[in-house]
């Protein structure tokens, strides 16, 4: 079992910046993909970036132009830069992993966003 912390979440008036950090613990030998996806309360939770362990990242086009994932894999977390932030990215976030191989994901608890003056 991996277990998977996020922390770095609060409040952040428009056009501010956040990272967020997910360390993960446990069996962490197949974390081949790490990223973050986010759920508004109502809505289907939304893909917002992935990294492999090599380092090739995805971002969600929506918000590709505002946001930065990162990863260490000698630390085992992924970070997640945000940048011009928008009431609309107020949501709970939750930081992933998953192992190609058994094709199984782990969450994280998530944690909250708001972008708000």
């Amino acid at each position: 079992q991996v277990q998977l912390a996020e922390s770095g979440g609060g409040l952040v008036q428009p056009g501010g910046s956040l990272r967020l950090s997910c360390a993960a613990s446990g069996d962490i030998r197949s974390n081949d993909i790490m990223g973050w996806y986010r759920q508004v309360p109502g809505k289907q939770r939304e893909f917002v970036a992935s990294i492999t362990s090599g380092g090739t990242a995805d971002h969600a086009g929506s918000i590709e132009d505002r946001i930065n994932v990162s990863r260490d894999n000698r630390k085992n977390t992924v970070d997640l830069q945000m940048d011009s932030l928008k009431p609309e990215d107020t949501a709970v976030y939750h930081c992933y992993s998953k192992n190609l191989f058994a094709a199984k994901y782990f969450w994280g608890q998530g944690i909250q966003v708001t972008v708000s003056s």
